[in-house]
């Protein structure tokens, strides 16, 4: 288990090495897809599997719904990445990436608002 923690955090570190290189070179005030787009590029870039609007679908009992949600990026089928170009993030968004983690059974999750002066304000990391 410390071994898939460690490498979580590695993953999670060059996803957010990305963003920030990706945030340095827009800046805020765009729309989210140009962000979703230009990150899932720069992950592919460097040697990353990225799946960009991943369907996840809601089990419950013997129902299967399977419209409906879509995972802005999934990384390595490890790691959802959310991103939002909001005023600021708020407990819906968080509450969105946790659904996303239960749903597909990933771990850990990042949330990023692109539309902030520094990137710094707008992660979150969320654990489930």
């Amino acid at each position: 288990m410390a071994q898939s923690i460690t490498e979580l955090n590695t993953l999670s570190q060059v996803i957010l090495k990305q963003a920030f290189d990706v945030h340095s070179a827009l800046g805020p005030g765009l729309l989210e897809s140009a962000y979703k787009e230009c990150l899932a590029y720069r992950l592919t870039k460097n040697g990353l599997w990225v799946e960009k609007e991943k369907p996840i679908p809601l089990v419950f009992e013997e129902i299967r719904l399977d419209q409906g949600y879509r995972l802005d990026l999934l990384v390595e089928n490890k790691i959802v990445v959310e991103l939002k170009s909001v005023e600021s993030l708020n407990d819906l968004h968080t509450a969105q990436v946790l659904t996303y983690l239960k749903l597909g059974g990933y771990k850990l999750g990042l949330l990023l608002n692109f539309n902030v002066k520094s990137l710094k304000e707008g992660i979150k990391r969320l654990i489930l």
